[in-house]
């Protein structure tokens, strides 16, 4: 990263402390878009879940027998994505800190991967239950 992208990264985390109200809102909701570009772009596994999920998602509006089904399907396939991001945002930072392998730095990443089996487990339980 050249100094000058990091100088603005510093600025406009810092300047966010200040602001307050409806403006907060929509900065964040900028870093979030960009955090979620970012994601798209660099990590496959972002694109392939958003993918499905774009397919899932009314499938499970279709599939659900009320409310709470519907809730439940869609949760699921959302909270792989969620878990998904956070992992790619430990393994950005570990590899940031270095590449040489280290024992912390593996187990951080390995620790990722293991919620995101999770996440997937979940969420093949709970299709799998309600559908079948």
């Amino acid at each position: 990263m050249l100094k000058t992208e990091q100088q603005s990264l510093a600025t406009d985390a810092s300047a966010l402390k200040g602001i307050k109200g409806v403006k907060r809102l929509v900065l964040a909701t900028g870093y979030s878009i960009k955090g979620f570009q970012a994601a798209w772009q660099h990590e496959a596994a972002i694109r392939q879940e958003t993918l499905c999920a774009l397919v899932l998602i009314p499938l499970a509006l279709y599939l659900g027998q009320d409310s709470i089904e519907r809730i439940l399907l869609i949760a699921s396939v959302l909270l792989l994505i969620l878990v998904e991001l956070l992992n790619s945002a430990i393994e950005a930072v570990v590899d940031r800190i270095g590449t040489e392998l280290h024992e912390l730095s593996g187990r951080a990443k390995d620790m990722g991967s293991a919620a995101v089996l999770m996440a997937l487990m979940i969420a093949l339980m709970t299709w799998g239950l309600i559908i079948l």
